[in-house]
This record gives C-alpha cells, sequence and structure tokens, in this order.
C-alpha cells in the first residue's frame, strides 16, 4: 500500500501533540483555545442562521 509521506508527518505530529495531555480530548481544546486568545489573528463568531431562512423539509 502506498504511503504518502506529507500524511504521515501531519499523522506524526498530530499524535505527538495529543499525547502531551495523554490523549484528553477536554486539555486538547482547552490548549487550543488558550492559543487562540493569544494569537494575532481577529476571531469571528458568525451570526446564528434563523429557522425561516432554512429550506422547508416538508414531505409530499
Amino acid at each position: 500500500m502506498w504511503r504518502d509521506p506529507v500524511v504521515e508527518e501531519v499523522r506524526a505530529i498530530r499524535d505527538a501533540y495529543s499525547k502531551r495531555f495523554d490523549y484528553d480530548l477536554h486539555a486538547i481544546a482547552g490548549d487550543l483555545r488558550k492559543k487562540e486568545k493569544c494569537g494575532n489573528r481577529e476571531l469571528v463568531d458568525p451570526e446564528p442562521r434563523k429557522a425561516e431562512n432554512l429550506p422547508s423539509r416538508r414531505s409530499a
């Protein structure tokens, strides 16, 4: 089976990052939120879409 070296590298980095937090999803998310706040990028929180703007799912 063919293996993509870029995909392998990304997976290795992801695994090493997860291992730092003992694969605890809550700890990983907390670290990402902390990094997000310290970054120099503008964060956008879009308005939720209203139900009236969504297509109807009525059955015929």
